[in-house]
């Protein structure tokens, strides 16, 4: 059975959930999970007086998103945690533009994570999957900034971030190992300072991209503008990229065959630093 979260009003402050994730839950009774303790603002607070609980701790988790609640699926090593609307909530933007704060989360959700997989049905605040060491974020909506960013000197090592939406400023900052793909636009300063991995931003990037990265990869169509740091190197079809490309497309990125069967202009630099990442832009 599916345990199941559903917030019994809305939050006066910003919660930190950071213990709702299947590994922590998994095993514990209702009551049990009841007596947990979570952060309200300034005060603790048992999961009871937040929650309604229903089922008991198994390897899926499945909590009712608001914008205040913070570290979701942080830390999480198994077990699936999807966070989405609560029932007869409308999954559609707020007014004004703004995200609807019952189809969203706070900020920090799979910070740091390791393992398992973390499912958000709507937008994610600032610094989601920061640190990551493994395991998958999917992200249906749009993410803030700094998505898989440095956190405290933690830079993401591993594992996957899939965002269907857009992506705020600085996505990748700090990037190590691991994938992050964006099916929308990415904000200014994508992969500023990263040491490796790589960066899908199928909607196109925002200005300064690749700043100070060393190894990194990003992938974007045109126009994209290199810093001046940056030099074009030749025009291909680079091997690897089909691979990651196909299996994007399987978790339902807008990949279409011209991803595929392109060539890319690769620029090589940041120069001022070891100068051997890239930015392939696709030709069209």
């Amino acid at each position: 059975m599916t345990l199941t979260l559903t917030l019994r009003e809305t939050p006066v402050a910003p919660v930190d959930a950071g213990v709702l994730r299947p590994d922590r839950l998994a095993g514990l009774s209702r009551a049990e999970i009841e007596r947990l303790e979570l952060r309200h603002g300034n005060r603790p607070a048992r999961v009871a007086e937040l929650f309604e609980v229903s089922g008991d701790g198994e390897e899926e988790v499945h909590v009712e998103a608001h914008a205040r609640l913070r570290h979701l699926g942080a830390g999480m090593t198994s077990g699936r945690l999807v966070v989405s609307a609560g029932a007869g909530e409308r999954a559609a933007a707020h007014g004004g533009g703004r995200p609807d704060p019952s189809t969203s989360v706070g900020a920090w959700c799979g910070a740091r994570m390791q393992g398992g997989e973390l499912v958000l049905e709507g937008d994610a605040g600032d610094f989601a999957g920061a640190g990551m060491r493994g395991g998958r974020v999917t992200i249906r909506g749009s993410a803030g900034r700094r998505l898989g960013g440095e956190l405290a000197g933690a830079r993401m090592r591993g594992g996957e971030i899939l965002v269907h939406g857009d992506a705020g400023e600085e996505a990748g900052a700090g990037l190590r190992r691991g994938l992050i793909a964006i099916a929308g636009r990415v904000g200014p300063g994508a992969g500023v300072r990263a040491l490796a991995g790589t960066i899908v931003a199928l909607g196109g990037l925002g200005a300064h991209p690749g700043l100070g990265m060393r190894r990194a990869s990003i992938v974007a169509p045109p126009p994209v503008t290199p810093p001046p740091t940056y030099a074009l190197a030749c025009v291909y079809r680079p091997p690897f990229l089909s691979i990651c490309l196909r299996r994007l497309r399987a978790h339902g990125l807008p990949v279409g065959e011209e991803w595929l069967d392109g060539r890319y202009a690769r620029w090589s630099g940041d120069r001022l630093d070891l100068g051997r990442a890239e930015i392939l832009v696709l030709e069209r």
